[in-house]
């Protein structure tokens, strides 16, 4: 096998909150695979580092009455803290506010000004006079300008799905002071992403290349249009004063948007290690370069990765990523991660309840696949399978047979002939337990099935021993040979099985190193012609006594980590914890102005049965509803997709507006309007629903 050159990044956590379970999504599934290619002999780098710059981080330090400097230093050592709690082992973790990423951001910059692909043009923004600040559009909220539902963000409607601009809003006011807004003008700087150069090269990388998972180069053909048309739109590059961030070289008081100088970040942090470690930078960057580099995201920020990002490094003489491997997103037992419900869980949090990390880091990887596709965290399910698969199976079959080999051989396994019939044994037995399958799904991270097919191995290992059963055989001291033989045959193939779990319980596989007395484990590899015992650890081998490497969870340690998550305060804008500067939150919306007991009365709200809820084709934030109001039914067009999974809506009750006048919608009427909460982050909605006892068409009073 040919050693590769690989540089593997994960998205750059936001520096304005703390890590939850649902980033660790993808550090654990990125750390997987940079381990299993390390394990496989591979120059492998793994580098990340937190994204830095922006409004919020400015507001949070200006509210802490500390720099952004000071802040995000400190958030850097929270986040890296997490990190290593988990196992994440980045060869770099670095920060977006630093010189090499300063470099790189004036290079590309400069290169794509030369290339004629920046241009310059004024704009009207909304303009907040109490804070003196340009307010980005998710820091304007208002009334729809379609549907005039009111606290809708300056993009987008969260009800009615209609796009527009921040200054098409009815009654806007700010989120940072809640003043109202005056228009003003100011000089924005563009990255023609609409140019023909980067539509063309798109069309061939994103959509026909292999660059992407295919649900991926699917959703990047709908964005970009077919041949002969043309549906990308040059994209915003810079910020105006005041702003924490890098400022554009030759404009003073603006400054580089996230769009640009985040992504730098992973070349940034890439070059503070070559530096250090002495590596070539321009090999890993340079065009057409032989090296691999693949970058794990969230879902979320797809278009950003596939569009800009590529069409930014093309145009400016650097090499594109090898692959983008976009992942989906987590529940809890089924529903959004909610802090009233404790399921909002912070890794420090987990680690503070004494939780293993790699019960976790085992549960996702049973869990993951290749695909698109949300992952649930079921705490039920997840202690019943790991105390099933970790400690009832694969544990399980150290701890059966260790122990006679301490005590009756000296921690000896069998060596000589008795060596040769165990071999035998596993050739005959085991000869299914080849590598191949299991490293094929590692390398395509289908970790679900290399999970399956490893407790597959676990499950015939515990059954040969259960039949040869060395607890019966240690009770005829006339079979010592028997005896030492069956458990030198359990602590052998555990040895073979710790080689494939490596990746996903590293602190583990260190114990079990110094357990075994052997070398550092690395990845197991056959020839077609090799038989399975050429794995096996040498004859005569000496183990070090057996120690506890894993207990069972204890459902008390979940009951307190729900119980130590569940908070009824809405988060706001400075202590969310958010992954990018283009996710962020805001401040909680003022309260409405006073209304009469009578306009109140004007509204019907109905209990109402959800019936039947869909996704809508083309829609990217409604549902289909279909409500039962008791005897009659109607359709609804939710603005709630981000929120809920549709199968998991049905059967339920809720309130809506019954009253309303119809709405024809480009997907359709849409008989009425259902209620829901939010604090403010798009995804972030909570649909209400009613006490036990409610039926449906009962009136809300």
């Amino acid at each position: 096998m040919s050693k590769r050159k690989i540089l593997v990044t994960s998205a750059l956590p936001y520096a304005n909150g703390s890590i939850h379970l649902g980033h660790l999504v993808e550090y654990i599934q990125t750390d997987i695979w940079v381990r299993f290619q390390k394990m496989r002999g591979h120059e492998v780098y793994y580098v990340c580092a937190d994204d830095t710059h922006g409004t919020p981080i400015m507001l949070r330090a200006e509210k802490e009455g500390i720099t952004p400097e000071a802040l995000i230093a400190r958030v850097h050592s929270e986040h890296l803290g997490d990190f290593n709690g988990f196992h994440i082992q980045f060869d770099n973790y670095y920060s977006t506010h630093s010189a090499e990423t300063r470099h790189f951001s004036e290079d590309i910059y400069a290169k794509l000004k030369t290339a004629g692909l920046i241009t310059v043009r004024s704009i009207e923004q909304l303009y907040d006079p109490v804070k003196n600040m340009f307010l980005p559009d998710r820091f304007v909220k208002g009334e729809c300008p379609k549907c005039s539902a009111k606290d809708q963000y300056g993009d987008s409607c969260e009800v009615c799905g209609a796009a527009y601009t921040p200054t098409e809003l009815k009654n806007p006011y700010s989120a940072v002071s809640g003043a109202k807004p005056i228009s003003k003008s100011s000089e924005h700087y563009f990255f023609n992403l609409s140019d023909s150069r980067c539509v063309d090269f798109l069309r061939r990388w994103a959509c026909e290349g292999d660059h992407l998972q295919p649900e991926a180069a699917n959703k990047m053909r709908e964005w970009v249009g077919e041949v002969g048309e043309n549906k990308l739109s040059d994209w915003d590059i810079s910020r105006d004063a005041p702003y924490f961030g890098f400022e554009i070289p030759d404009a003073p008081g603006k400054y580089f948007y996230v769009w640009l100088d985040a992504p730098v970040g992973y070349m940034g942090s890439f070059k503070n290690l070559c530096e250090r470690e002495k590596i070539q930078f321009d090999k890993f960057w340079q065009p057409q370069s032989e090296t691999e580099l693949y970058h794990f995201i969230g879902k979320d920020i797809l278009y950003f990765h596939a569009l800009f990002w590529p069409a930014m490094l093309q145009n400016a003489g650097y090499r594109t990523p090898t692959k983008i491997f976009a992942h989906g997103f987590l529940t809890v037992n089924g529903e959004k991660m909610s802090k009233s419900r404790g399921t909002f869980i912070t890794a420090e949090s987990y680690l503070r309840q004494s939780l293993n990390p790699e019960w976790l880091r085992y549960y996702y990887a049973a869990k993951l696949n290749s695909t698109l596709e949300d992952i649930d965290l079921n705490l039920e399910d997840f202690v019943a399978r790991v105390n099933s698969d970790l400690v009832g199976k694969f544990i399980n079959i150290a701890s059966r047979c260790a122990g006679f080999i301490s005590k009756r051989f000296e921690g000896g396994l069998v060596d000589g002939t008795q060596y040769q019939i165990l071999q035998q044994m596993v050739n005959e037995r085991f000869a299914a337990w080849r590598p191949d399958v299991i490293e094929h799904a590692f390398e395509a991270r289908e970790y679900s099935a290399a999970i399956r097919q490893i407790m597959k191995f676990a499950d015939e290992a515990n059954e040969m021993i259960h039949q040869l059963a060395p607890w019966e055989i240690a009770k005829n001291p006339d079979r010592n040979d028997d005896l030492q033989r069956t458990c030198s045959l359990g602590v052998q193939l555990f040895y073979l099985l710790s080689r494939y779990l490596k990746p996903i319980l590293p602190a583990t596989a260190q114990q079990i190193e110094a357990f075994l007395n052997c070398a550092p484990l690395t990845w197991p590899q056959l020839r077609d012609d090799q038989p399975v015992s050429d794995l096996l650890l040498p004859a005569g081998h000496k183990i070090n006594t057996y120690q506890h490497l894993m207990i069972r969870i204890d459902t008390k340690q979940i009951d307190a980590l729900i119980a130590a998550n569940t908070q009824s305060l809405a988060p706001t804008v400075q202590d969310a914890p958010i992954k990018h500067a283009e996710k962020q939150q805001h401040a909680v919306a003022p309260l409405a102005e006073i209304i009469s007991i009578d306009d109140f009365s004007k509204i019907d709200l109905r209990i109402a049965k959800i019936v039947n809820a869909e996704h809508v084709p083309g829609a990217e934030k409604l549902l289909k509803l279909t409500l039962d109001i008791g005897g009659e039914q109607r359709v609804v067009f939710a603005g709630i997709k981000s929120a809920y999974d549709p199968q998991l809506l049905k059967g339920r009750l809720t309130v809506m507006v019954a009253n309303l006048a119809p709405r024809q919608m480009k997907f359709g009427l849409s008989e009425g309007m259902v209620l829901a909460a939010g604090g403010g982050n798009p995804g972030e909605l909570f649909i209400l629903s009613p006490d036990t006892g409610a039926q449906p068409g009962m009136r809300v009073k």
